[in-house]
């Protein structure tokens, strides 16, 4: 057994270093390479360092077993995966190596150059470093064309994010083979430009020099800021709390100095932190559960103060280039766990944002106001945040949804980035087609935002809803150039809709949950073409069933059924591809959905029992199926969108919303029927 990924197979992996992070990273990658067979091996120099690593990563996955996040038999395999060892010679057969030893560059070239003389010229070999650019990293390498560096976030093992930052020698199939790499086994990476601190860091560390600078100035104690900056910036956990949570003290000490020559002068390392660092001691922080005080008047000053600090910081990665909008909202604020600074400035205004940045600005010499904020608010217009991405892979555009967060899941702004994008594909005359995939491994799209469902009030705001979904997927299904759908993961609600408005659609092989319409057991029905595809592409009693049910069915089952058309071991991306070309060139017929009424139809659905499922909904849900049914197309989509906005006039469809917010999609609503 072993892990191939674009022709590109593993064996074996190594981590350097059972420090602070090295063996969460082993950890990760047994998580998620065992199972193909794929052993890990750690490697460090000092026995005390191994010892403290493995117990340390095998009591992690003892609390796995405990709390159900691994059965007995994979913790097993990801133990027996794993091994410790001070001797090198262990990489050798190894693909890839993350060194993951301290933030020293001598050091770190020193493993660089013992890795290559071990490894095959092949190996990719990635830095786990937080601040140090890979040219300096690599300088000396033999084959800095295979090396870059992936920055971690804490926890390794839990926090999706990593960055990946490609030197200037780096070859693009590597940079690119990585980024896959990572997609595919369940992290979401993104692609950096290189400069020191590279994007995420320069925004955690100003965050903290924000708050230390606050503290010299008397606006409040490190409590009394840590709390304020926590809950004025959306924080998981204060600045304060975060250093001493991941020992951040020393490397941030370091990184600020650096970043006042390679950034920009306002950065500095705060006299408050020096003296800290010579007491060797955590920051006072408050302790469980106990109550900081305040003035409003405190709130107010350190809140926009950090909020303006905050704006200010993400907008200067954008402006150095570093990424783009889209990436660092998804980076940000995920892995430092914060609100999405970007979407924030739209919510509030990019004008209001720039205020507060121009203010901090005024107070703190040096700091720079972006010329990214300073043009939204001059144009009025909010910033896009990218959701939905394109890169065209031999003459086919391949639109992929990413929202890892929430798995993908659909709302109005995604629905309009891609239509965006498929108008953009169909009038380009160098394209054949496109293929529209998700984000990651585990879902296509997860089915509409239910935010944005529960915040619906009446029939009327229902009904145009859903006709702003229709507006999408109509235009989907009626390009000439053939769209295939690549179910890269599971597919409900609204993400199987946008996949049967799609030509064509394959899946990944295996996949245990394929599609569902799970709309009823929120107290409504499909509103994005469900009702009238479904029986189209898998026939009435099926459709019926499942939609009645809210039941999902498998890959095979897909296949049996005929809702796609082929599961697909391997490239999935790369498969799709390869149909668009077929079906542009006419090599392959394509299939397009039958628009005429469905014959046949029965007068009333068949008995059936529901359980706990509101039974108000389900007179609504077969009526449309088999009245919209009888119509052309549609007709019957139009039907649909009527009907979804009754289910928002009925108590069902609030008491179906309340339950999965509060109590999640596993708990049975107590509906009323009515």
């Amino acid at each position: 057994m072993a892990y191939t990924l674009k022709n590109w197979t593993l064996n074996k992996v190594g981590v350097i270093g059972s420090g602070q992070i090295g063996p969460d990273i082993a950890l990760y990658f047994a998580k998620t390479l065992a199972p193909h067979g794929v052993s890990v091996v750690v490697v460090d120099v000092s026995a005390e360092a191994l010892k403290s690593g493995q117990a340390r990563t095998e009591k992690k996955i003892a609390k796995g077993v405990e709390s159900g996040a691994f059965k007995p038999d994979e913790a097993e395999r990801m133990k027996a995966a794993l091994s410790w060892t001070s001797d090198y010679a262990a990489l050798k057969g190894a693909r890839l190596v993350v060194e993951a030893a301290t933030e020293n560059k001598d050091i770190k070239r020193k493993i660089v150059a013992q890795l290559e003389s071990i490894v095959e010229p092949d190996c990719i070999i990635a830095s786990n470093s937080s601040h140090m650019e890979p040219e300096v990293i690599f300088e000396q390498a033999k084959a800095p064309e295979h090396g870059l560096v992936v920055h971690y976030f804490f926890p390794a093992e839990r926090n999706i994010i990593v960055e990946v930052v490609p030197g200037a020698k780096t070859h693009d199939v590597v940079t690119n083979w990585v980024m896959d790499f990572y997609e595919n086994i369940g992290k979401a990476p993104v692609q950096v430009k290189s400069r020191y601190g590279y994007a995420v860091d320069p925004v955690f560390e100003g965050i903290f020099q924000a708050a230390a600078l606050l503290v010299e100035k008397g606006l409040g104690s490190v409590k009394q800021v840590d709390v304020i900056a926590q809950k004025a910036l959306g924080l998981g956990i204060g600045p304060f709390t975060a250093m001493n949570l991941t020992g951040g003290n020393p490397i941030t000490a370091v990184g600020l100095d650096q970043y006042t020559g390679k950034i920009h002068k306002w950065f500095r390392t705060p006299d408050l932190l020096k003296k800290q660092l010579e007491l060797k001691q955590p920051w006072p922080t408050a302790g469980r559960d106990e109550k900081v005080e305040y003035t409003p008047e405190q709130a107010r000053q350190i809140g926009d103060a950090m909020t303006g600090a905050f704006f200010g910081l993400c907008g200067e990665i954008v402006d150095a280039g570093l990424c783009g909008v889209g990436d660092l909202e998804m980076a940000v604020s995920t892995a430092l766990v914060v609100r999405g600074p970007f979407g924030w400035m739209n919510e509030i205004g990019p004008a209001n944002a720039l205020k507060l940045v121009q203010a901090y600005a005024r107070d703190n010499p040096g700091f720079p106001v972006p010329r990214c904020i300073e043009a939204q608010a001059k144009a009025g217009k909010p910033f896009e945040i990218a959701m939905v991405f394109r890169r065209d892979v031999d003459g086919v555009a391949v639109i992929k949804i990413r929202r890892p967060a929430v798995l993908n899941a659909l709302n109005l702004e995604v629905f309009r980035q891609l239509r965006a994008h498929c108008e953009a594909v169909e009038a380009d005359p160098k394209l054949k087609g496109a293929v529209i995939t998700g984000f990651g491994t585990k879902a296509f799209v997860s089915g509409a935002d239910i935010d944005m469902l529960a915040a619906l009030k009446n029939a009327a705001e229902g009904e145009a809803n859903s006709r702003q979904f229709h507006a999408t997927l109509d235009y989907i299904e009626d390009m000439k150039k053939p769209v295939v759908c690549a179910y890269n993961g599971l597919a409900f609600g609204g993400g199987n809709e946008l996949a049967m408005a799609c030509h064509a659609r394959i899946a990944a092989k295996g996949l245990k949950i394929l599609a569902g319409q799970p709309e009823v057991n929120l107290g409504i029905i499909p509103g994005a073409g469900g009702t009238q595809r479904l029986p189209r592409w898998i026939g009435f009693d099926e459709a019926l069933k499942l939609m009645r049910t809210a039941k999902p069915i498998d890959g095979a089952t897909g296949l049996k059924l005929g809702l796609i058309s082929e599961e697909v071991e391997g490239d999935l991306v790369a498969r799709a591809v390869a149909l668009v070309n077929e079906y542009a060139s006419g090599k392959r017929e394509l299939r397009r959905i039958n628009r005429e009424p469905l014959k046949n139809l029965p007068a009333a659905a068949p008995a059936l029992d529901i359980g706990h499922l509101s039974r108000k909904i389900d007179q609504i849900l077969c009526d449309v199926v088999i009245r919209g049914c009888a119509l052309p197309l549609r007709e019957g989509l139009k039907l649909e969108s009527r009907a979804f906005g009754a289910c928002v006039d009925t108590k069902d469809m609030h008491i179906g919303m309340e339950n999965f917010l509060k109590n999640g999609a596993k708990s049975k609503a107590t509906f009323v029927h009515a």
